[in-house]
This record gives C-alpha cells, sequence and structure tokens, in this order.
C-alpha cells in the first residue's frame, strides 16, 4: 500500500457564528433554502452546529465555513477552516 489512502469527501457548510462563549468552541446557524413538502413555497431553514475552533479566533456575528471531522465530543463532528468575513463591530 504505496500509494496515499484515499478518504472521503468532507462535507462543508457556511454559517453565521451565534454563539462564541465557550472554549474552543463555536456554534454555527447554517440556513437552507427548501420547497415546502404541500404548498411549494420556499422556506428558509436553519440548523445549529457545534464546531471546534482551536485558536477561539472566531466572534459572534462572523460568516464561517466548517468541515466535517472526527467525533471530538458528544455534540462537536465539526471543525472551523475559515473565516470568511468579519462581524460589523460598532
Amino acid at each position: 500500500m504505496s500509494e496515499a489512502v484515499v478518504r472521503g469527501i468532507r462535507k462543508e457548510r457556511v454559517g453565521v457564528v451565534v454563539s462564541d462563549v465557550q472554549d474552543k468552541t463555536i456554534v454555527v446557524r447554517v440556513e437552507r433554502r427548501t420547497a415546502h413538502p404541500l404548498y411549494r413555497k420556499i422556506v428558509k431553514v436553519s440548523k445549529k452546529f457545534t464546531a471546534h475552533d482551536e485558536k477561539n479566533e472566531a466572534r459572534k456575528g462572523d460568516t464561517v465555513r466548517i468541515v466535517e471531522t472526527r467525533p471530538l465530543s458528544r455534540s462537536k463532528c465539526w471543525r472551523l477552516t475559515e473565516i470568511i468575513s468579519r462581524a460589523v463591530t460598532e
């Protein structure tokens, strides 16, 4: 087995940080648009993911990209890869 091991493609999500209170953990809200099953109207559906932020660099309101990883805790199986844009601070 001299060749590199081919791993599956990891899921990526882009969302907004809604909480950064915990140490090395952020909560990211990911919104998607989907059609209502009966009425076919387009509605926004959101889900919250907890992600690992090793350097505590993401802040509330930042738009971030997270990627799937091995389970890090009971609820954490995502990690922060990049901060796409910073929140506007006043």
